[in-house]
């Protein structure tokens, strides 16, 4: 396709998170959207705190950074098919934040995740994108989900034949339980 005849989107970008791996997120998202903006579209920066808390506007990638917030507006978005943008929420002083019922702020054409580890690579978020019928790039709910889940996916891989490395699979509970047992299965 042309470029003179390429769509410009206007795409939500998706960084920072709940995981561990906030950090590392934030990093990948001022490459993604450096990107996307030398792509010739608009980006749309969706910061999520460390306690899961959507914002936009102002600089949420500099805000979460610098752990401090100037400007920033919490969203949500509502698992509704048809509504393809964020709803803001009002900051009240007993901490609540009911929806308003004013519009979403704007319309995304895409969304794009740029979340690491839990709650971002894991199939949640994709499931919340499938629920509000909202386009995104990178694997849906089942591939993310087996992407994270180490031993579902070997397990799935020896099942079908491929070379699959031995490996133990060790819960929390049982490395709790007897350190000693889980050293001994070795």
């Amino acid at each position: 396709m042309a470029d003179s005849a390429r769509r410009r989107l206007r795409v939500g970008v998706l960084f920072g998170g709940r995981s561990g791996e906030h950090e590392v997120s934030l990093h990948s998202a001022r490459a993604v959207m450096a990107a996307l903006r030398e792509a010739g579209h608009e980006v749309v920066p969706i910061g999520i705190s460390k306690m899961g808390q959507w914002l936009v506007g102002g600089d949420p990638l500099h805000a979460l950074s610098a752990g401090t917030l100037a400007g920033e507006q919490p969203v949500t978005m509502l698992p509704e098919p048809g509504r393809t943008g964020l709803v803001p929420l009002e900051q009240r002083e007993d901490a609540l934040e009911p929806l308003r019922t004013d519009a979403p702020v704007g319309s995304l054409d895409v969304l794009f995740p740029v979340l690491h580890g839990t709650y971002g690579e894991d199939g949640t978020v994709q499931g919340l994108f499938e629920l509000a019928a909202v386009p995104y790039a990178g694997s849906g709910v089942l591939g993310s989900a087996l992407g994270m889940d180490k031993v579902v996916q070997k397990t799935l891989w020896r099942g079908l034949g491929l070379p699959v490395t031995d490996f133990l699979s060790v819960s929390r509970r049982e490395l709790r339980a007897s350190a000693e047992a889980v050293v001994a299965r070795v």
